[in-house]
């Protein structure tokens, strides 16, 4: 199976004491990928994938221009079985990534990344599932990683279930980051020296249905250490990326809520997050990071007649930083629509997108008045930029 080339183009700009600014990414994506799977012994699955996508980026940032092509390519085979109260399964991936740019070719980079894997589920008991996995990861700059997780499942009392959840990953650092995709790598200093960055989480889950009302509360925990970070380089004006020392931490928790009846549903969600990261001799909130998040998406469908739908997003506030306009973003609530009709082989919608017209530039200027610590000419973006978006059109079915 083969995906389209994707071409997608973005333009952002202003000006500054009478000058243009001007930032714009042109992209080109071609993806392929494919999948089979056969049965073996008559009890035992064995499937194969693979995949492998090219992106081309024509980037320009002010008078800066930077062309690259980003590749990726991924090669797995696995092996699973099991009986009634256990399943398990066994294989290997290979994993591939490249860098190259016509322009800063001293960021170039070309990873490759061997794997195995196994995980386990078994059920002792009819209402608790146990599962294990482990992943070993031989990445050919920074070393190997062994990636593990555990977890349990505990059927309570009627429709309720309690979920817990524990694991361990990481992250092979590259020169991009949200500071450096604003500005472009030109002023970055070559990395060296840099660590992959590791992460620890934990979370449960508490679910279950009363009448037509599913519920689920979760909380959840996160530790980095090793995270990336971006600070002024050796020369004014440039840039250095590095390993922020101590741990960048995430702890929060999220209520969600789904009604259902007849032709209607509805789902409601809450989410508090508190994430902080070491600052000279104490720790601050980690950037553009929202304190809360609120959804609400409602839907009544008829089927072979159409649908029509609403939704609603809350965002509150951020921490921002290096912002010259201000310290903290401003809570801001989007509103969509959605309806579609069926008439026959023909379906007409129209999605009207952010009916509240939230835009950043409504606040302050997209535009910094002088350019920054490492050269970016724009602030970092904490809310929709293109204001209100309406698109529809008619498709056919054969």
């Amino acid at each position: 199976m083969a995906g389209p080339t994707f071409r997608e183009r973005r333009n952002a700009g202003g000006r500054v004491s009478g000058i243009e600014v001007r930032r714009f990414l042109d992209t080109d994506r071609l993806d392929i990928g494919l999948s089979a799977r056969s049965l073996v012994g008559g009890a035992r699955l064995f499937d194969l994938r693979a995949s492998a996508s090219r992106t081309a980026h024509d980037h320009g940032f002010g008078d800066a221009r930077e062309r690259d092509r980003h590749s990726t390519a991924f090669l797995e085979a696995s092996l699973r079985g099991g009986d009634a109260r256990t399943a398990w399964v066994v294989g290997g991936a290979l994993g591939a990534e490249s860098y190259a740019s016509d322009d800063v070719p001293v960021h170039d980079y070309r990873y490759r990344v061997p794997s195995v894997f196994a995980q386990l589920e078994h059920a002792p008991i009819a209402r608790l599932v146990l599962a294990a996995s482990a992943r070993l990861d031989r990445h050919s700059a920074y070393g190997s990683f062994l990636s593990p997780r555990g977890s349990a499942l505990l059927r309570l009392h009627g429709p309720w279930s309690l979920r817990l959840s524990a694991g361990g990953g990481y992250f092979a650092p590259t020169p991009f980051t949200d500071e450096t995709e604003d500005a472009g790598l030109r002023r970055v200093e070559p990395t060296s020296g840099l660590a992959a960055e590791r992460a620890w989480s934990a979370s449960a889950d508490l679910g279950g249905v009363i009448g037509p009302l599913e519920l689920n509360a979760t909380l959840f925990g996160s530790v980095i250490r090793d995270a990336i970070g971006v600070g002024p380089g050796s020369a004014p004006g440039s840039a250095r990326v590095f390993n922020r020392p101590g741990d960048t931490r995430t702890r929060g928790g999220e209520l969600l809520a789904r009604f259902r009846r007849g032709a209607f549903v509805a789902t409601a969600s809450h989410t508090r997050i508190l994430a902080t990261e070491p600052a000279g001799d104490g720790r601050r909130p980690v950037p553009l990071t929202p304190s809360s998040q609120s959804g609400l998406i409602a839907a009544l469908e008829e089927h072979g007649t159409g649908r029509a739908g609403i939704e609603i997003y809350h965002t509150g506030r951020q921490d921002l930083e290096d912002d010259p306009y201000r310290a903290h973003s401003r809570p801001y609530l989007i509103v969509g629509m959605l309806f579609e009709r069926r008439l026959g082989p023909l379906r007409a919608f129209l999605n009207l997108e952010n009916l509240t017209g939230v835009r950043q530039t409504r606040w302050d200027p997209f535009v910094r008045p002088v350019r920054g610590p490492w050269g970016q000419w724009t602030v970092d973006e904490w809310a929709p930029l293109e204001g209100r978006v309406f698109n529809g059109g008619v498709r056919f079915a054969f």
